[in-house]
Order: C-alpha cells, then sequence, then structure tokens
C-alpha cells in the first residue's frame, strides 16, 4: 500500500516531517505514548531497518528508538529472505509510528513471506509479544478470506490496517475489529495547515462483513455490511512524506499512500494509551469523539454529514477520539 513519488531525487530530504504531522493532529508526542508497545506486521526481512530507523529519527531530532525486530516465530534471529518492496514497507511503518509516537515501543514482527498463512502467524506472535497496538499496512484487494478475522480480534489489543489505494477492499482493513485506516491530502499555507480528501482514498460496503452495531448511524439502505473507512491521516502524494531506506532504495526518497496513514494513526492510539478499551475503529463512530477529528471534504463516493467512505470519521485533532 506504499507508492514511490515520481520525480523525486533519492538523497535529498523532502515531503512532510514529523514536526509536520504533531503540528497538525495536535499531538502530545514528546509527553506520552512510553510503555506503550506498537507492533507491525511485515512480510520479509529487511537487514537495514534498525539503522534506518535511526537514521531517520536522528536527522529529525526523535531520539533513540525503543525497537526490537522478530521473526513470525518470536526470535530475535533466523529471519526471512529479505525484500527490497517490502524493506520499503517496514521501514515505512517504523518511521511513521515514530513520527506521530517517538517514546513508543516499536516491534517489527517479520513474516516468512506474504502468504496469507505466514501473515497469520506472525499476526499472533506480535500479540504474543505483548503488543498492545498491531499496525498492518498491507492488504488483498478483492479478497475478504486471504486471512481469518480470529487473528485480528484479541481482545484488549487495538488492530489498524491501510485501506488501499484506489483498490477494491479486502482483508483485514474490512474486518469490524479493524480500524479502517483512509488517506488524505495535507497541505500548508503559512502556519495553517489543512486537509481534504486524497484522491486515492476509497471505501465502501464490505458485502458479507456484519454490521457492527456501532455502525447504525448509516441506513442500511446505504449498506446493511460493514462499511470502511473509519478514520484518515496523511496519505497525499503532494508532497508526500519524507522516508529513510538504505537497503533497497540508497536512503532518502518520498513515499506516499494508505500505508502511510496507518502507522500514523497506530501512533497516534500508542499516545492515547486506552488502546485496551478499544475494538477496531469503534471510537471514530462514537458521537461524542466527533468534535476531536477533523471533518474532511472533497469527492468521494458516499458522504453523509462528517462521515464519508474515503476517510471515515475524519483526521486527528489531539487524541481525544482515540
Amino acid at each position: 500500500m506504499a507508492l514511490m513519488v515520481e520525480g523525486t531525487k533519492p538523497g535529498s530530504v523532502s515531503g512532510w516531517a514529523p514536526a509536520d504531522f504533531q503540528a497538525r493532529y495536535k499531538l502530545p508526542s514528546h509527553r506520552k505514548g512510553a510503555g506503550q508497545i506498537v507492533a507491525i506486521v511485515d512480510a520479509y526481512d529487511n537487514p537495514n531497518v534498525a539503522s534506518d530507523l535511526a537514521a531517520y529519527r536522528s536527522y529529525f531530532g526523535l531520539g533513540t528508538a525503543r525497537f526490537v525486530k522478530y521473526n513470525q516465530n518470536g526470535q530475535q534471529g533466523n529471519y526471512p529472505s529479505p525484500s527490497g518492496s517490502w524493506g520499503l514497507e517496514s521501514d515505512l511503518d517504523s518511521e511513521m509510528v515514530s513520527a506521530t509516537c517517538p517514546k513508543c515501543t516499536i516491534y517489527l514482527v517479520e513474516a516468512n513471506s506474504a502468504n496469507g498463512s505466514d501473515l497469520e502467524i506472525a499476526e499472533a506472535e506480535a500479540v504474543k509479544l505483548g503488543a498492545h497496538i498491531v499496525n498492518n499496512s498491507w492488504g488483498c484487494y478483492g479478497s475478504y478470506s486471504c486471512v481469518a478475522q480470529r487473528y485480528f480480534e484479541t481482545k484488549g489489543v487495538e488492530y489498524l490496517a491501510a485501506a488501499g489505494d484506489a483498490g477494491s477492499l479486502g482483508a483485514p482493513a474490512v474486518f469490524d475489529t479493524v480500524a479502517a485506516v483512509g488517506g488524505t491530502q495535507l497541505a500548508k499555507s503559512g502556519s495553517q495547515y489543512s486537509e481534504t480528501i486524497w484522491s486515492g482514498s476509497a471505501g465502501g460496503c464490505a458485502t458479507g462483513i456484519k454490521k457492527p452495531k456501532w455502525q447504525s448511524i448509516i441506513p442500511v439502505s446505504v449498506c446493511r455490511y460493514r462499511l470502511t473507512n473509519d478514520a484518515a491521516a496523511e496519505a497525499g502524494c503532494s508532497p508526500g512524506v519524507a522516508e529513510y531506506d538504505s537497503y533497497g532504495y540508497g536512503g532518502w526518497f518520498v513515499i506516499c499512500g494508505t500505508s502511510v496513514a496507518s502507522p500514523l494513526l497506530a501512533g497516534v492510539f500508542g499516545l492515547a494509551g486506552n488502546a485496551a478499551q478499544q475494538v477496531g475503529g469503534r471510537t471514530f463512530w462514537l458521537t461524542k469523539h466527533h468534535k476531536d477529528l477533523y471533518k474532511i471534504t472533497g469527492q468521494c463516493a458516499y458522504t453523509k454529514g462528517q462521515y464519508t467512505t474515503c476517510d471515515g470519521w475524519g483526521s486527528p485533532d489531539g487524541i481525544g477520539a482515540f
């Protein structure tokens, strides 16, 4: 779910940075998050992920990371074969969690492959290792059964998934125990930030997935099943966000996509420290929390008041909705 921005020169640092996310979303990033474990589940190995994360955090003044890499069986070694494309993803995910929650502890759990059976094992292992929050910046376009929901519904663990970049709906984002994260296009004029719906963000009615009670605000005439998305964050490609990846891409470049948005919000859940009280995207659907989310405007297939299928109920305006 990650997209490289065309025309950017590798080696130059450009794009949105942690300070932008922290300012726009009014985050207590330098005060909260300690003790919260955010796990990232990706496939294959990135041999340089720890040093890449250190370089990113050093450049942006985020301090030393609390970071541990595991294989899908919970070992700190015997890692799977490396992959440049998946390595880009694991760098991006760990850097975006750091951008919003630099005090969070980050576990990267590397599945042996991108097959559903391996990703399921890694998902379960992340929970065994003690993760409070599990981020998944991947998905199966057009399939609700590539992974089983039982691996994404442990009570007391908050699961997130990137909802996709203009593709069809798919697991794990469609599960009602997972917060489906769409994308916004962040902009800045002077010192003021704003957001609109990112053109690549999509969502819809997940036919066959039971509609959770907390989505009753949307009439069955619109959708009688699980409706995505739930919330959103920056994912736009103008200009995109800064990423550092030395293994597959030679240093700094610019990235975009809902793979950016999902780990950003995983970090915000870490700041809130309420993961044990959450169930997927339910928290965003509670009316009392809508004041703590920016309404995102723009063209989308379905809009009702503050809600759109593209960006859910909006992006963070502080941590009150988390």
